[in-house]
């Protein structure tokens, strides 16, 4: 028979299994989507593989100067920056205000949603 603590325990690592799983898949859709958005941009897709490289790439996409990443080194100046970059990054690709909220909260989705969609990219704004 199982003790309390056996089942406790048991039910713990489910958790974290199950945990994990959810935070890879989501992992993966960003990497799909981002890959996507990289192409559309002109960018090599693996480059979304590469961390580091990733967010230059993006301010790149975003701003017209990837240098601008070492900004997300910057404590409490990197949110404001991530904000700012996802903005500018809806505009690059002709999507407006609304888009940008959706990127804000769902952004995976909305990665996909700009890689897989018909938005093109126009350059940064």
């Amino acid at each position: 028979m199982m003790s309390e603590q056996d089942a406790m325990t048991a039910m713990l690592a489910g958790f974290g299994v199950g945990y994990t799983v959810v935070c890879l898949v989501i992992a993966v859709v960003c990497i799909v989507g981002l890959w996507k958005v990289f192409s559309k941009a002109g960018k090599p897709g693996w480059a979304s593989l590469i961390p580091f490289y990733n967010v230059y790439c993006l301010f790149d996409i975003a701003w017209g100067n990837g240098i601008l990443f070492l900004t997300m080194f910057v404590p409490c100046v990197n949110l404001i920056f991530t904000l700012i970059c996802y903005n500018k990054l809806c505009k690059a690709f002709g999507k407006g205000t609304g888009f940008f909220i959706g990127m804000i909260f769902f952004s995976p989705i909305f990665l996909c949603i700009l890689g897989f969609g018909d938005a093109e990219y126009i350059g940064p704004q």
